[in-house]
């Protein structure tokens, strides 16, 4: 009980005859770009979903910043100066 060949010709004439033939065109082709983007997000996300994340491996030090390099030397001190002052 679905829709049959007599309502889909009523349907297509019903919207050549609001939109145009220049439209409906235009609409069609809309249409059919955004179910093909889609289509490939869903399959772009199944293949994320089976494959494993990557791990990024740290090469060689940071990048050092000449105001990170002197906040962390002053916390370096401080923290220094409190493990010496410590009884053994």
């Amino acid at each position: 009980m679905g829709i049959g060949m007599r309502e889909l010709i009523v349907i297509l004439l019903v919207c050549l005859v609001v939109f145009g033939a220049k439209k409906l065109r235009t609409v069609g082709s809309d249409l059919g770009h955004a179910v093909r983007g889609f289509k490939k997000a869903m399959n772009e996300g199944e293949n994320e979903e089976s494959t494993p994340p990557k791990q990024i491996r740290s090469e060689g030090t940071d990048a050092e910043f000449p105001e990170v390099a002197k906040r962390d030397a002053g916390t370096r001190e401080a923290s220094s100066k409190t493990t010496t002052d410590r009884p053994a």
